[in-house]
Order: structure tokens, then sequence, then C-alpha cells
């Protein structure tokens, strides 16, 4: 109930290729964008997931279902090729896209493909950055790209505003590797809507993200124990190709579990959108709680 038809048929597709055949729609076998009804208005989130370090082509797409598709939006998934890591089948459907989220890490997409992710970017539509983004199409050392591959080093400063530069070594133990609060003078920013503005840890490492481009607003900011350093961690910026581009170098497995980060994540891709943040999730008790009646 309460669905719309094209939402009711992602779900039916969904359940098809999860219990009964591989992909019905897939552009892996097919070529070109996945299918869509010319009639289907929803905005397209691609999202480009290519890394082995943080799960994301774990936690992002059932984040799409759960966060971004429930509010109307449509929400296609291109993941690297488990065959060449640097091979990104589907990336078509970004001619159908109206917004960019990027969770790589050091991939160096065949040339075609670099030139459609460049086209987009360059069309000025919405881009959304987490974690591995940062370094997303570059390899260590400024090594060359295998024959037939492209590298894009500069897309964290000039697309993001950011300037990554390595992390803080995590923390081998149970406590948290940093903290992070949002800025004060930030609090009126969209984004913010509904993250509370009490410090909160990750166990991931804080990232070396400073200092941001002139043209970067940082609503976020990130300490690590027993340091004076303090990073930016999530923030927007309006490159000169005029996207509206919000980042954040949150984004590992266990960070989808923080009401935080997830409503950081869905407001950043609406306002990258242009679209008001929709209100808040309402999160339930544990499933524990629930069993044992509330108490």
């Amino acid at each position: 109930a309460g669905l719309d038809h094209f939402r009711a048929t992602d779900l039916v597709i969904e359940h098809i290729e999860k219990y009964w055949c591989p992909t019905i729609t897939s552009p892996d076998l097919l070529a070109g964008a996945p299918f869509s009804f010319r009639e289907d208005k929803r905005p397209n989130v691609v999202m480009l997931i290519g890394e082995d370090e943080y799960e994301t082509k774990d936690t992002l797409p059932p984040f799409g279902d759960e966060e971004l598709a429930t509010r109307g939006l449509r929400v296609t998934t291109v993941h690297s090729s488990k065959n060449d890591l640097n091979d990104f089948p589907g990336v078509d459907a970004l001619k159908n896209a109206d917004l960019l989220l990027v969770s790589v890490r050091r991939r160096t997409p065949t040339d075609a493909q670099l030139t459609t992710i460049r086209e987009f970017v360059k069309s000025g539509k919405p881009v959304v950055g987490i974690r591995t983004a940062s370094h997303a199409f570059s390899l260590r050392d400024g090594r060359d790209p295998p024959a037939g591959h492209a590298a894009w080093p500069e897309f964290d400063a000039q697309i993001l505003g950011g300037h990554y530069t390595g992390h803080h070594e995590e923390v081998k133990s149970d406590k948290p590797s940093s903290y992070l609060k949002i800025l004060a003078e930030a609090k009126g920013n969209p984004i913010l809507q509904g993250v509370s503005d009490q410090e909160f840890s990750s166990k991931y490492s804080l990232y070396k993200t400073s200092p941001l481009a002139k043209s970067a607003t940082p609503l976020m900011m990130g300490r690590v124990e027993g340091l004076d350093t303090r990073e930016p961690t999530a923030w927007t910026n309006q490159p000169s190709t005029g996207n509206r581009v919000f980042y954040t170098s949150m984004g590992g497995k266990t960070d989808f579990d923080l009401p935080e980060f997830r409503r950081l994540l869905t407001n950043g891709i609406f306002w990258a959108l242009d679209k008001p943040v929709p209100a808040p999730t309402i999160y339930p008790a544990s499933a524990t709680a629930s069993a044992a009646g509330g108490k």
C-alpha cells in the first residue's frame, strides 16, 4: 500500500533477480543503460561502487532501498566487475542519471568509462562522495593506469573540494578511532537537519582532508582522542563546473548503523538534487526490545 507503480515494479524485479534469475534488466548482459519506463520521472541516483575495504557493495544498496527509494528516488547501482576491478560495466546508466554517488577506491576505469563519468560531472549535475571517493580514480605514488584505462587524480581537489593526504591510524580495540561533531556555525544548513549537535563516534580512522578548497563549506569536524588535530569530515562544494557537491569522509560498514550518518547522507543527496530534505526517520526500537515488549 502507498507505493507508486514504478516503485512497485522495482520491488517485483528485485524479487525476481534475488530468488529466480540473476538479472532481467542488467546492462552487464544487455549493454547500454538500465531499462526504465518513459513515464518514470523519479530522480535517478546512480551509485558507482568499486572498493573492497569498507564493504559499501553490501551497505549502499540497502541504504538506497530504505532511505532513498522509499522517498521517491530511483536508485541504479553500478558495481566494478569481479573479473576486472578497473572495469565498471553499466556506467552508461549515467547518461540517464540525475545524481552520481561515488564510493570507489583507487580504481582506473576504461578510457571510455572515465570519459562518461567526466561528461556527467562536466554537465553540472549533482555529485555526492563518501569515504574513499577522495581517492576514487587515482593510483598510489602517481603510477600509470593499465593500458586502455585512465586516472583522474584531481577529482578530489577539482570536484569534491577536498585535500586527501592519508589518514590517522585506526584504534585497534573496541574504542572509537574518531569523534565527529557538526560545526555550530553550520547548524542552519539543511543537510544537518535532524542530525544531533552532540558529538558521536566512528570506529573508522579520521581522514586528513584539509585544507579544503575555497569553494567548499565545512559542515562537520572530526578529532582523534589525544591529538589536537581537527579535520573536516563533511562539506559542500561548488566547483567551477557548477555542480552541487556533498562529500563526507564517513562511510565505513558500521557507519551505516549510525542514525547520524544515515541522516547526513540522505540529507546530502536530497540537497544535492536541490530538493527539500525529508522529514527525519524515526528509527524503531531494537529487535530485542521489541521482542521483549519494549521492556
